[in-house]
């Protein structure tokens, strides 16, 4: 029996934003087409400015397209924003809670919002609590929280009325390591009771560690996907850095032209070599440049990244931007 294919969730084709400026249109998000299906962690990775924000506010009707369509659980953009409102959670960078009044106060407010009587958004509340773990702070004032509990305290405000998707926008910018690992545990369990998540990140592990798919966006354009092994994939052998004394191009020329180096590229004063076998490929690189009297300040020898593939496609590391 043929399993069942992928509900999706999202669908979105050729999703486009332009924004007026002094110096003409800018084209924020370059007519993406992308799905996301029931059930997964989708993560959208790249740089601060690359359209990741902008393209969330569009999915979540906060933002209107310039051009494109996109259904989400089923319901046009466009034509039923209202609709697809109920469908959906949204959890921006800044989140939008009130800074004076209890967490507990803040989703009861939120439920009621939604239409919940007062007894089922008191009992809607209490359950997020729980869920959540803001026990501790739930009747303290928000502003007194740490910024992982305000974290916490936002996707419980974007879970309140059980929606079947939630976005998540840079859920972790800002947070210490402790707290950071904590909201990917939340979101982890968000998938297994059921719900989709779809998040924005320019955080290379947070990528890796959470998502079952993610898309690669630069420039308002996508410029890979699939799941992070086989992106990872896609970067043949192991990665070979080579930090060297004077100008590489030398070196560049002599390693390039050696049958187990696949791809070669010069940065400033190191080379980055792609090899079938690294522990091997080593040895071999440092008899040649000895051979040639090419100094050598260090050598290291590692799997392909996510970081690999932003720079194999786009020229550029994702991790020295963030940076």
């Amino acid at each position: 029996m043929t399993p069942a294919a992928p509900e999706p969730v999202v669908e979105i084709s050729e999703l486009r934003r332009v924004f007026k400026s002094r110096r003409g249109p800018v084209e924020a998000v370059a007519g993406i087409d992308l799905q996301v299906f029931r059930g997964e962690i989708f993560g959208f990775l790249g740089p601060n400015g690359a359209g990741k924000t902008t393209t969330l506010r569009m999915l979540a009707t906060l933002l209107p397209p310039t051009s494109g369509r996109a259904l989400i659980a089923g319901r046009d953009l466009l034509s039923e924003p209202d609709q697809v409102r109920w469908q959906i959670g949204y959890v921006g960078q800044q989140g939008g809670a009130d800074m004076e009044i209890t967490g507990r106060s803040e989703l009861v407010f939120e439920a009621r919002l939604y239409g919940m009587g007062r007894e089922q958004a008191r009992l809607r509340s209490e359950e997020l609590i729980r869920t959540l773990e803001l026990e501790p702070c739930a009747d303290r004032r928000i502003s007194t929280y740490s910024g992982g509990q305000r974290r916490r305290l936002d996707i419980a405000v974007g879970l309140v009325h059980q929606p079947q998707l939630l976005f998540l926008d840079e859920p972790t910018t800002g947070l210490d390591p402790q707290s950071r690992a904590r909201v990917w545990d939340e979101v982890r369990s968000l998938r297994r009771a059921g719900t989709t998540v779809f998040l924005t990140t320019h955080y290379l592990e947070e990528a890796d560690a959470l998502c079952d798919r993610l898309a690669i966006i630069d420039h308002g354009r996508i410029v890979a996907r699939g799941t992070p092994d086989e992106l990872k994939r896609e970067v043949a052998g192991d990665l070979v850095t080579v930090g060297l004394e004077g100008d590489p191009e030398t070196a560049l020329r002599l390693l390039r032209e050696q049958p187990f180096v696949r791809e070669a590229s010069a940065e400033e004063s190191s080379l980055r070599l792609y090899v079938e076998r690294g522990e091997s490929a080593a040895p071999e690189i440092l008899r040649l440049l000895d051979r040639e009297g090419l100094g050598l300040t260090t050598i290291s020898v590692s799997r392909p990244s996510l970081d690999d593939v932003f720079l194999r496609q786009t020229g550029r590391s994702l991790r020295e931007q963030a940076a």
